[in-house]
């Protein structure tokens, strides 16, 4: 087993080694599981492990979704399995969920909380009343959150594991920079308020939606969601993920992320030998036409914001009225093209981004919609 240098491990030495290179060059290994947090480092021991004939378990999320296209056309070459239920919901396991039931589905969407932390703080917010950095405190506190909570609150950590969900919902091999993505950094208590006000939760949900031209619009923003939907149940340090198809109609899955465990789950890391064997997880990728992915859509969106001089507004379709409170906002029944997303204005400026509930539209009421 590969440990860095000078950590402690209750167990015998004989077990560990600082050297990769001595697991990776063993003819004696067939499987390597990978779990560190370097990108780099991590995406070296993947492609060495898998040039000399090994197969590959890890959850490096980070490192999966950005070399992704990369490491798909290794796997496919060399012929060996790489494996990583781990990196999305940990202890839920929905990829082979995706590719073993939902294969010849016709899967219409995907809607899922996939980053504990985040919803932890959210949670807090709105059930505690707690404000934005006194959740962010707690959670750290509890470990859900690390010491610097940048990857989880502003998204980044989010969109890396929706790239790989999308990679197995619907072919799609996409950079998450090309995804449009926000993190909590800037939901302030009155966006709350507002949320209670409309029996509202707020939470930072991964969608993608399968659109009547055929392409998939995708993005991880935060959203408003109902009481009566299925992610308003998911609290805490929890995930939740909801499957709409065709024949099945809508199935959910709930379970913990890997933050609130000393070691991921078992089963998301270790796979039985069958799915190592067979390396079967990659169906909609090699024996399916990919679709494509699109910003060719429009979202209903909230924005609350401290200076109305920072808000580009002939990018909505709106008009000038402002609901009247402490902290300005532009109404939660306004559209706003995803392509006019892309700058990431609204991620500046202490700006609150929002979704609605059902929030995509594929045409403006500009068009007749």
């Amino acid at each position: 087993m590969y440990q860095t240098s000078g950590e402690k491990r209750n167990a015998p030495e004989r077990t560990f080694t600082t050297d990769r290179d001595e697991l990776l060059n063993d003819p004696e290994i067939n499987v390597i599981v990978e779990v560190i947090n370097e990108t780099e480092p991590a995406f070296q021991i993947v492609t060495t492990a898998l040039k000399n004939g090994k197969d590959v378990v890890s959850a490096s999320k980070k490192m999966l979704a950005e070399h992704l296209a990369a490491l798909l056309d290794l796997q496919k070459e060399t012929g060996h399995s790489l494996l990583y239920e781990a990196a999305a919901c940990a202890s839920i396991p929905v990829i082979r969920n995706l590719e073993e039931y939902y294969d010849n589905d016709l899967l219409h969407s995907l809607r899922a909380i996939v980053n504990g932390s985040t919803n932890f703080i959210l949670t807090k917010m709105f059930e505690e009343k707690l404000d934005f950095k006194q959740a962010l405190l707690l959670a750290q506190q509890l470990g859900f959150a690390e010491s610097d909570p940048s990857p989880d609150i502003e998204g980044v950590d989010a969109v890396n594991k929706w790239a790989l969900l999308l990679a197995h919902a619907y072919g799609i091999v996409a950079d998450p920079r090309n995804i449009v993505f926000n993190g909590i950094q800037h939901i302030q208590a009155g966006d709350a308020t507002v949320a209670a006000e409309k029996h509202y939760e707020i939470k930072l949900v991964g969608q993608a939606k399968k659109l009547l031209n055929g392409k998939v619009a995708a993005f991880v923003l935060p959203q408003f969601v109902k009481s009566d939907d299925h992610l308003s149940f998911v609290k805490n340090e929890y995930n939740g993920v909801v499957i709409e198809s065709g024949f099945a109609d809508k199935q959910f899955f709930y379970g913990k992320g890997p933050a609130v465990f000393p070691l991921l789950p078992q089963y998301s890391v270790i796979y039985p030998p069958s799915a190592i064997s067979t390396g079967s997880e990659y169906k909609k990728l090699y024996h399916h036409a990919p679709l494509d992915l699109t910003d060719e859509f429009y979202v209903k969106a909230y924005i609350s914001f401290d200076d109305w001089d920072f808000i580009p507004k002939d990018k909505f379709e709106m008009d000038r009225r402002m609901a009247r409170r402490k902290r300005p906002q532009i109404p939660d029944r306004r559209t706003l093209h995803l392509k006019n997303c892309n700058n990431g204005w609204w991620r500046e400026n202490k700006t609150s981004l929002i979704l609605t509930p059902d929030p995509i539209i594929e045409r403006s009421w500009k068009s007749g919609s």
